[in-house]
């Protein structure tokens, strides 16, 4: 990983942070179904963050960082699913995992 990109150091980040709540939902609140979208959705920013860098042209890597504001709506669409459907994290928690979502990857409010 690039060290000065601060796009892929930040997705790759908040990856490892989706991988940690995964976990803690299997591990702890025995979710499997639900967090499995949501690591899904949070593994896969940084995905196509990797492949925008390698992009081949303009039009190629605007088209992965596309898909990287989608998932990370996808992302939050889940993590809302999990609050409501299972009561399993508090609303607090989630507002504040999705702002830091926001935060870091702003053009997904944008896009």
């Amino acid at each position: 990983m690039k060290a000065d990109n601060p796009i892929q150091t930040k997705s790759y980040a908040f990856a490892l942070r989706i991988v940690k709540l995964y976990r803690y939902f299997c591990d702890e609140k025995k979710e499997f179904v639900l967090s499995k979208q949501i690591v899904r959705s949070g593994t896969s920013i940084g995905a196509n963050v990797e492949e925008a860098i390698g992009g081949q042209s303009n039009k190629d890597v605007l088209s992965k960082m596309n898909n990287r504001a989608e998932f990370i709506d996808h992302g939050k669409k889940w993590l809302r699913s999990v609050a409501k459907l299972t009561g399993r994290i508090r609303e607090r928690r989630v507002s504040e995992i999705l702002s830091r979502a926001v935060r870091e990857f702003p053009s997904a409010e944008t896009s």
